[in-house]
């Protein structure tokens, strides 16, 4: 029976935060909408950007939001609200300095795990019950404080692993959606 989802990269808006680290949630978002031919429009006052698709007959909504990563949630709940869309059934991608660069864990559940964005999220939904992609940013060197690693951009050395990471990320979202979060996290996280 075809269902809704919704899916949310993680990031900043604004030229100055583009391809940093703390966006790979947005980019690996823009790879998997590239199989469609969604644009994206404003949702409701500036609170992200958003484009409406489906996959297998199931209805996509996909999102980046507008409201800095840390007040992600606002925009998220919004959205999920107005189309009635249950936890199970979003999907919230974001970076991790804690995994490798070119590796992407997903979870059914679980806290924040320190992630500003996805704590926000998991306060304004009122559950932790909400899937996540993390998208391996690390390891962050020790000479970098941690909120200067996230806002620093990719290397152009670096470019070949970040383009396996959003590979992996994009078979990850697309199983999620039609295979199930089980048999997406069994692909996805095996070693």
């Amino acid at each position: 029976m075809p269902q809704t989802f919704l899916i949310a990269g993680l990031g900043n808006p604004g030229r100055e935060y583009e391809k940093t680290r703390h966006n790979a949630g947005f980019m690996a978002l823009d790879v998997f909408a590239q199989r469609f031919t969604a644009d994206f429009g404003k949702w409701q006052n500036d609170k992200g950007l958003f484009a409406k698709t489906e996959l297998n007959g199931n209805t996509l909504y996909l999102l980046k939001p507008l409201t800095f990563m840390n007040l992600s949630g606002h925009a998220v709940r919004s959205l999920a609200g107005f189309y009635k869309i249950p936890a199970k059934n979003i999907l919230i991608i974001f970076d991790d300095m804690s995994l490798p660069l070119g590796s992407v864990r997903l979870r059914a559940n679980g806290s924040a795990g320190g992630q500003n964005g996805m704590r926000h999220i998991i306060e304004q939904m009122g559950t932790q019950d909400i899937p996540r992609l993390r998208i391996g940013i690390g390891p962050r060197p020790s000479f970098f404080e941690g909120k200067d690693f996230v806002l620093s951009k990719f290397s152009v050395e670096e470019t070949p692993l970040l383009k396996q990471a959003f590979i992996k990320a994009d078979g990850a979202i697309h199983d999620f959606i039609v295979s199930g979060i089980d048999a997406a996290m069994t692909k996805a996280n095996a070693k």
